[in-house]
């Protein structure tokens, strides 16, 4: 069973578009969360096939929009609301997680019976690994983590792309993205609630209190979140394992539009080694 472009709505606040992957049964089934990265959204390149695989091995499988991503209900896909993007923060995307979190555990969700929740797994790609793991480190709902290209840190990507003091004279500072070629605004807000967060918001610290179960993975070759990060996590974190994918980059080799039916060697791997972790 699939179902694309659930709406979660909540009080004052933006809602979670987000998908769902099982096969309806009699059985509960371990609850997967995957968390996209940043400039991410939960339809990117092959997130749909590789959800469709974890699908196939029985898992509860779930992608979202971070609320302050870009998409919107009707628009899901790219960026079509900037101003939501310029308002987007860490805070904000440790919220969306908890919300989307706390909502397929209760009763509101038509699909609870589906779900055995004692066993729930965060997946975080990239800029949602950090958030993956700091999530799991102050939730015991979290029974798994798995990072796959994360970052260690989000202070030096905070500010040092471009002159604080520019940043708070002019309010807002723009990123271009490459693929789309929009200039992607980050309000100075983002840095004002990092600092207020900072303790929170710290990766390292995180990942030195998860008592859970860690499974990290990142390509060694990658050029945007260098391998030397996923050592950090796994120095960091107690309960961690490494694993290391060759001939592959941050995506494990799939990009966006994938348009192609079958999934690269790489990424099968992340799947596989994944897929393994969760039912060991």
């Amino acid at each position: 069973m699939i179902l694309k472009n659930q709406i979660l709505t909540r009080n004052k606040q933006k809602p979670i578009v987000f998908d769902l992957f099982f096969n309806k049964s009699s059985k509960s089934k371990p609850l997967v969360i995957f968390c996209h990265g940043y400039k991410g959204f939960k339809d990117w390149g092959a997130w749909d096939l590789v959800a469709n695989t974890f699908k196939d091995h029985d898992l509860f499988f779930v992608k979202f929009n971070f609320s302050h991503n870009g998409g919107t209900v009707d628009q899901p896909i790219d960026f079509p609301d900037l101003d939501a993007f310029a308002e987007n923060n860490y805070s904000k995307e440790l919220k969306d997680v908890n919300d989307m979190l706390s909502f397929l555990c209760s009763k509101k969700n038509s699909y609870l019976n589906q779900i055995d929740t004692t066993n729930i797994i965060l997946i975080g790609h990239s800029r949602g690994g950090g958030i993956a793991t700091i999530k799991a480190s102050e939730d015991n709902r979290v029974t798994k983590l798995i990072t796959w290209a994360s970052v260690s840190a989000f202070g030096q990507r905070t500010t040092t792309t471009g002159d604080l003091e520019q940043w708070k004279k002019d309010g807002v500072k723009y990123v271009l993205n490459g693929r789309t070629k929009q200039q992607m605004p980050h309000n100075y807000q983002f840095y004002l609630d990092f600092k207020a967060n900072e303790d929170r918001l710290n990766i390292k610290k995180a990942c030195k209190n998860i008592q859970i179960p860690h499974l990290i993975i990142h390509a060694k070759d990658d050029l945007t979140v260098t391998f030397k990060e996923a050592k950090a996590l796994h120095n960091w974190s107690p309960n961690s394992q490494l694993i290391a994918i060759t001939n592959s980059n941050h995506v494990f080799n799939t990009k966006h539009p994938w348009v192609k039916d079958t999934l690269p060697k790489s990424i099968n791997s992340v799947i596989e080694s994944s897929i393994a972790f969760i039912l060991d």
